[in-house]
């Protein structure tokens, strides 16, 4: 199995970034939950193909997910 994240490299990542270090993204081990970015600095939370929330920064994207795990 090949990484296909070497094909598509992005030199310049940290341009687009406005806020450095933060993650582009989280998903769950099973895949059913994805946090991924939507508009500037906001993350789109995903389950089962449906947008659920939005949230503003990586740490409240991973915070909302972890809780509803647990819930389940």
């Amino acid at each position: 199995m090949v990484d296909y994240r070497k094909f598509y490299p992005c030199p310049n990542k940290g341009i687009l970034d406005p806020i450095c270090g933060s993650p582009e993204g989280y998903v769950t081990k099973d895949g059913m939950w994805a946090a991924i970015p939507s508009n500037g600095k906001k993350l789109a939370i995903v389950h089962n193909g449906d947008i659920v929330h939005i949230a503003r920064n990586y740490q409240s994207a991973k915070n909302y997910i972890l809780k509803n795990l647990k819930k389940k």
